[in-house]
């Protein structure tokens, strides 16, 4: 059997980090099996339908390097693959079950249907079609119809025995007919399908062999099923997914944070890093391996390692999984990742000037190692770009020390300056040293006024290379600045 799996989104909002692990699951699948992988654009709650939502499928794959074999935008040969492009083929197959007594017409009015609701809640009983429309007699039917009464297509569901499905990570999943949703619609006043009838109708005739699914649709599983048998087709196979939650055990949501694709991304995570991490959400190689490409899932993939219980997503995990993986960017890469968002801080021009990228270089090796997203970068070398360093007087002033004494260590550390452009690290690093040992404090006290001095922070990066980058000028001014600071009043 050549296998042949979808991911079928609703453009009704961004992707979550939920569908993008449907996704990558069913894309790994299909790669690992020499298959195919296609995209379906479910866009029939017409109400909800967003044209931004749409592109940001199309943007957010494209940025994680996910490329399908058929869709709307590269074709195929089962196409089309946008749902309100297909209402054709839908309303035919509806039409195919009530001649086969599998469906029929219901004529309910939403008042009725409200009123039935709010008295079976009065009741207590549970909520749901009561099938007053299945008996209709054919006359019946007639009448209204030719009275132009609106109505709906819904599917007769068996009243008697039970309807179950092999899945193949939970194994046997089974359902008493009468628990089932009774009656569903399947095809709407206005003409538009239910997503169960264009699910089952688009999964059979674009010939997908297995659905691979998040385990909140397994209560439609014995549906379809009963879908699949009324149309005298045979099924695919159906593996449900763990469910992504947060660190409280419920359905990763906006209260746990970021769960867009969109906001990881601007956030400054690396695709590279966002689809390692989240590919690991219920599936797992062995118990040590965690660095994983793309091509290494796409060869390593299989259902056998999925998980069956829900995974949790860890936001400090992929912060860590994000540092990880800018530490082994190049600078080239490195550098050409963090213009935007120094741009964005106004401190670079996009793209940069020869004379801006230089600085971008320099500061690399200052930053790569303390970086956990890219963004993080305009707060930790804003100091390099900036003329108006923000000085607070008790910042600069060392505990074991007074304003005269610092004053004293930064006009000696102010003397030495002129000549650290020439020096190596290592050696400006000894040459504070020696001279922290004449002065008689400790080497922090007299780094301390100066880190503070230079980059308005008590942290920061290296604060010898950062005195190279800043070059002999601006360091020179802000020591300046900061004793005139100290003077005032002493």
């Amino acid at each position: 059997m050549s296998v042949r799996v979808r991911y079928a989104p609703s453009p009704t909002g961004l992707q979550h980090i939920g569908g993008v692990r449907t996704a990558l699951f069913n894309y790994f699948f299909a790669k690992a099996n020499n298959g195919k992988f296609i995209l379906r654009i479910e866009d029939t709650d017409r109400t909800r339908y967003n044209p931004d939502a749409l592109q940001n499928i199309y943007d957010t794959y494209n940025w994680l390097g996910i490329h399908w074999d058929e869709g709307p935008d590269v074709g195929g040969p089962y196409g089309p693959y946008v749902q309100s492009e297909r209402f054709d083929l839908y309303k035919k197959h509806a039409q195919v079950l009530i001649e086969s007594g599998h469906a029929y017409k219901c004529f309910c009015t939403s008042e009725r249907l409200e009123a039935l609701r709010a008295e079976q809640t009065a009741k207590k009983q549970n909520l749901g079609y009561d099938r007053k429309c299945r008996n209709f007699s054919d006359s019946e039917r007639a009448k209204l119809e030719a009275q132009g009464a609106p109505y709906v297509i819904r599917f007769a569901i068996p009243l008697e025995g039970s309807t179950g499905f092999h899945d193949e990570l939970l194994g046997d999943i089974e359902k008493t007919n009468i628990d089932i949703n009774p009656d569903p619609v399947l095809i709407k006043s206005d003409g538009f399908p239910t997503y169960h009838l264009a699910n089952i109708v688009d999964d059979h005739f674009m010939e997908i062999t297995h659905v691979m699914r998040s385990q909140e649709w397994i209560s439609s599983g014995p549906l379809h099923i009963l879908l699949y048998k009324a149309s005298n087709w045979k099924p695919p196979l159906f593996c449900h997914l763990p469910m992504v939650m947060g660190k409280d055990g419920q359905k990763l949501s906006k209260r746990h944070g970021s769960t867009s694709a969109d906001e990881f991304r601007q956030s400054g995570y690396l695709a590279d890093a966002v689809l390692n991490y989240v590919s690991l959400l219920g599936w797992s190689y062995d118990d040590t391996r965690e660095f994983f490409s793309k091509a290494d899932f796409e060869n390593l993939f299989t259902i056998e390692k999925l998980s069956k219980s829900g995974a949790i997503f860890d936001y400090q995990k992929l912060d860590w999984f994000n540092g990880q993986y800018i530490r082994k960017l190049t600078v080239a890469d490195l550098s050409a990742a963090l213009v935007p968002y120094l741009a964005a801080a106004g401190f670079v021009k996009n793209p940069p000037t020869d004379d801006e990228a230089t600085i971008i270089e320099k500061i690399i090796p200052l930053v790569q190692e303390r970086l956990t997203r890219l963004s993080d970068v305009a707060g930790l070398v804003g100091f390099i770009f900036k003329d108006d360093i923000v000085l607070v007087k008790e910042e600069l002033v060392p505990k074991k020390l007074d304003a005269q004494k610092t004053i004293e260590a930064l006009a000696a550390l102010k003397d030495l300056v002129p000549g650290l452009a020439v020096k190596s690290p290592e050696e400006i690093e000894n040459i504070f040293r020696a001279l922290a040992e004449k002065l008689q404090i400790k080497l922090g006290d007299l780094l301390m006024p100066l880190r503070v001095a230079l980059t308005g922070s008590k942290v920061s990066p290296p604060l010898v290379e950062s005195i190279l980058v800043l070059g002999t000028g601006k360091t020179l001014d802000r020591i300046e600045k900061a004793i005139a600071l100290l003077g005032e009043n002493v």
